[in-house]
């Protein structure tokens, strides 16, 4: 259980200002934060459900880029704090507080909000990405934190050697004491008792508030002139040559399965995988557990309706997700997510796909292996993912990996006559 002083005294701040620009299209409208995932969450829901279950009920969300839809929905689905017991869920867009830039990255975002930060009397900074899936009890961390005495802690897990460079990549000692750390690197150090593995920072760092504090003004001071001030590049190098106190914490998962689940859902490809893994008979991610429950904004919709009316015409879904609102009317959907007010219309099929809002798919169409952004129109007869080329000379986007993706709004019928 977390203590009351902890409550109390820890701020939690959520960094989703990201442009998430290999998430394209779709963050055209969007911060990463905000894209749909799962059916009816957004990304960033994870990151404050984690908050919610660990006992922390005072965060900061900081936003910069396209911030409309995540502001609307936190605004819809995360006002059920009590303001007069000192709980809330605060959106705060650029400041620019110290001139006229936008965030030169993670530390510079947390150094232009210190005002906003101060005013809530926090003792203890919990510091989030909200672009990650993943079940954890930040109130653990928070403990150890303190119980260690240390200026920072970084939350850290195993990953294989040949992905550490995504990451900032660490080096600790017996006492768990970091003692080199390197982002990005292109050739990642390995565990020295785990060959082939390494140590990675997850983005999530616990501080002392005041040292904090102190630590990005120093920052500040040392690199006027350079256009980036991040946590993994500048601020934590500086504090372990210097010699303060940083110390890894080991990701305890709140997921409960063999393996540990943490998600970077950056790329299309990365986030349709971590899509996937909801279908499975036994998912990967457990999204069920009532013990963590992730929450979400969640209006009054009717529950889905699927139509059969004659032989041949069959309105089914089979290991998929098919959220409230949703009619598939004489059509088949398999291994797909469908997303609220979805129509999926007679003799159509949707396979390995997933559906954003208020999708509609229309007669004996196929969709295959496609991310179908929210109020995207699929006329009757047309196909998506079945032909590469023909999905690219219309102007959709192919990831690496093969996959379809129609941005939101997008009409295809001016396609139905040569498509």
């Amino acid at each position: 259980m977390i203590s009351t002083w902890m409550g109390r005294n820890a701020l939690s701040i959520i960094l989703a200002g990201g442009r998430g620009t290999r998430l394209d299209p779709l963050t055209r409208d969007r911060a990463k934060p905000a894209v749909p995932f799962g059916g009816p969450y957004r990304i960033i829901d994870f990151a404050l459900s984690n908050c919610i279950n660990s006992g922390l009920r005072r965060i900061l969300v900081l936003t910069q880029y396209k911030a409309l839809s995540l502001s609307r929905h936190i605004d819809q689905g995360w006002r059920f704090l009590c303001r007069e017991l000192d709980e809330f869920v605060d959106v705060i867009p650029p400041q620019q507080m110290y001139g006229e830039h936008w965030y030169a990255g993670t530390a510079d975002a947390v150094y232009q909000n210190v005002f906003a930060i101060e005013r809530t009397k926090a003792e203890v900074a919990l510091i989030l990405a909200g672009d990650h899936i993943y079940k954890m009890n930040y109130a653990l961390m928070i403990q150890d934190h303190m119980d260690s005495k240390a200026d920072l802690t970084i939350a850290c897990l195993t990953v294989p050697v040949s992905q550490a460079s995504q990451f900032g990549v660490m080096a600790v000692d017996r006492q768990r004491r970091i003692v080199e750390f390197v982002e990005k690197p292109a050739k990642p150090p390995e565990i020295p008792d785990n060959p082939g593995l390494s140590l990675v920072s997850m983005g999530i760092y616990v501080f002392s508030t005041r040292l904090m504090f102190d630590v990005l003004m120093q920052d500040v001071a040392m690199r006027r002139d350079q256009t980036t001030r991040d946590f993994g590049r500048d601020i934590i190098p500086e504090m372990i040559r210097q010699g303060y106190h940083v110390k890894a914490h080991p990701f305890q998962d709140e997921n409960r399965k063999e393996q540990a689940y943490w998600r970077d859902v950056g790329t299309l490809d990365a986030y349709y995988e971590a899509s996937m893994d909801l279908i499975a008979p036994d998912p990967l991610l457990n999204i069920y557990d009532r013990n963590w429950p992730i929450q979400t904004f969640s209006p009054p919709i009717p529950p889905p309706k699927f139509v059969l009316d004659m032989p041949g015409r069959r309105g089914l879904a089979t290991n998929s997700i098919v959220c409230p609102g949703v009619i598939v009317s004489g059509g088949e959907v398999h291994r797909s997510i469908i997303g609220t007010h979805s129509r999926i219309r007679s003799y159509s099929l949707v396979e390995d796909s997933i559906l954003f809002d208020e999708v509609v798919i229309g007669r004996n169409a196929r969709v295959r292996r496609a991310i179908l952004d929210k109020n995207v129109f699929v006329p009757d007869g047309f196909t998506i993912g079945h032909d590469q080329e023909l999905d690219r000379s219309r102007g959709l986007t192919i990831s690496p990996e093969g996959l379809t993706v129609v941005a939101k709004d997008e009409d295809l019928r001016r396609f139905a006559i040569s498509g």
